[in-house]
């Protein structure tokens, strides 16, 4: 009965050494972006080559454009199926843009034309000719329904008047392509461009054609930029990281984001919603790459809250006002584009119109009949005690002759079994009610070989090595003599003193890698 003391209280038994992968509880924020899902129907939309631009309507129900090719596809909100698409163009089309009641949408091309089309009869209106180098910038302001800038490969942002196809300013100061742009979110006269020269500038229409009034430097190819709510900071893409400045500042740099590992290649703002489809106060720097990389950077915590990969380069990508849809587009022209369901009111759901009652299921009470003879397959509601009925635990042969402190047998059946994990919980087991090594002295010869044929596979494993490494010390002190007197034992330790040579060779010559990278990595971090 003393020997009670040193058993183990639970079985089955399981491998302590076995490490545990760090697999961290999902956070809010993730479960959040993960919500976003595309239709079963249509998981995702191939187009003819790399999406350009996305953009969203501003107004309900949120269609979206995508450019693509010679084609501005149009898109809708709710099904995120294709509705309409606008051609016309001579060559690519660029950065679609809609007007603030959604009812027109501008567009460039690599022509060096923007063109305004009437997004219900899908007509071109209007075409804005001044660049001679190709337009990938035209943007319409928050408010302003007559007006829009554009920018070009001839370093040139003009000002226009839609009305009357004129250039009402021409913004001269870039030295290079002008490939992003974006209006203030509090003001319809002042906007902000970045070029190729790294350089980006804040502009203000009411200045006049030196209407330069904040600059500064990126420090790489400037590919996207936006104007973020609070219309007092900028975020800026190039390179592979994301800046954020302080406008009102004077352009103070206020934080870089360096998580991606390719060139950035878009940026968008997102406002999380609540789970009843409110729109939230928390905004979120959206941001994709040539990695195939989105990251979703909170800029209040300063921190990248969330990643997602996808199979191919991602070259734009867009967010709904109301929160409720993404979309993301690839350089094989696939547009990936996910709806959030978000919970209704029981109204909404039954179609509740005014004046007219819901009716709902009726609750079950313990009163009734019905809540005794619900059935195992009811589901629980809240308020209900739950009685859970416990697992049974299913027993394999080692636990149940540990159970009867059969030690040797468990640990031979444990070995004719292909379960390195389960020889190691025995052995752990055995270790821990000081069994072990007596196991090993009383093994016969065919048992002996069984145990050293489980050494020579698995004591170089890293995460039984600990373990395994000091019992094969031991198996050839204490049965030597059994060893010298069997060919087959004298094989069996042969092979295990090749795969631990084996071992320690390869163990050096990590070792010598480990010291030709160490300084180049130190030197690189310089």
């Amino acid at each position: 009965m003393a020997e009670d003391k040193s058993i183990s209280k639970t079985f089955p038994v399981k491998p302590k050494l076995k490490p545990t992968l760090n697999k961290s509880t999902p956070t809010p924020e993730s479960k959040y972006w993960k919500s976003f899902k595309s239709p079963k129907e249509n998981p995702s939309q191939t187009l003819i080559s790399s999406i350009t631009s996305l953009s969203f309507s501003p107004t309900h129900p949120h269609k979206f454009a995508a450019t693509h090719s010679a084609t501005v596809s149009i898109f809708s909100g709710d099904t995120l199926l294709p509705e309409s698409t606008l051609s016309g163009f001579r060559d690519t089309a660029t950065s679609a843009s809609f007007r603030s009641d959604g009812k027109l949408i501008a567009a460039g091309s690599l022509s060096g034309v923007c063109q305004v089309f009437d997004v219900k009869t899908r007509g071109s209106l209007r075409k804005l000719r001044g660049h001679s180098r190709p337009v990938h910038v035209v943007k319409y302001p928050r408010v302003d329904k007559l007006h829009l800038f554009s920018g070009g490969d001839d370093s040139v942002v003009k000002y226009w008047d839609v009305a009357s196809e004129s250039v009402v300013g021409n913004f001269v100061g870039h030295k290079d392509y002008v490939r992003a742009g974006e209006f203030s979110s509090v003001s319809d006269d002042v906007f902000v461009t970045g070029s190729y020269d790294h350089s980006v500038k804040v502009w203000d229409v009411r200045v006049g054609n030196r209407g330069c009034v904040v600059e500064f430097n990126h420090g790489k190819p400037v590919e996207d930029v936006v104007y973020l709510p609070s219309g007092g900071l900028v975020a800026t893409a190039g390179g592979n990281c994301v800046k954020i400045w302080d406008v009102i500042g004077g352009g103070k740099l206020v934080y870089s984001m360096e998580s991606h590992n390719k060139t950035v290649t878009s940026i968008c703002v997102g406002k999380m919603g609540r789970e009843n489809g409110e729109e939230g106060q928390e905004y979120r720097i959206l941001s994709v790459g040539l990695d195939g990389y989105m990251k979703v950077f909170d800029y209040a915590k300063l921190k990248v809250t969330h990643s997602m990969r996808y199979p191919a380069a991602l070259m734009s990508v867009a967010f709904s006002p109301d929160c409720s849809t993404r979309v993301i587009g690839a350089s094989n022209g696939v547009l990936y584009a996910g709806k959030r369901k978000v919970k209704k009111e029981i109204g909404d759901e039954m179609g509740q119109v005014e004046g007219v009652e819901v009716h709902r299921k009726r609750e079950l009470r313990p009163a009734r009949v019905r809540y005794f003879s619900r059935g195992k397959t009811a589901k629980p509601t809240e308020g209900d005690y739950l009685v859970m009925a416990p697992k049974r635990v299913k027993l394999m042969e080692h636990d149940k002759l540990l159970k009867k402190f059969r030690h040797k047998e468990a640990l031979v059946s444990a070995l004719s079994g292909n379960n390195p994990g389960n020889v190691v919980a025995v052995m752990e087991e055995l270790v821990a009610r000081r069994k072990l090594l007596k196991c090993v002295s009383n093994l016969e010869r065919e048992e002996l070989g069984l145990l050293l044929k489980f050494l020579q596979r698995n004591s170089t494993v890293p995460r039984y090595a600990g373990l395994l490494m000091g019992l094969s010390k031991k198996v050839v002190e204490m049965r030597a003599e059994d060893l010298r007197a069997s060919d087959e034992l004298k094989g069996h330790i042969r092979n295990l003193k090749r795969s631990v040579e084996e071992e320690i060779r390869c163990q050096q010559s990590m070792l010598e890698i480990q010291g030709i990278i160490s300084p180049l990595l130190r030197m690189a971090g310089r």
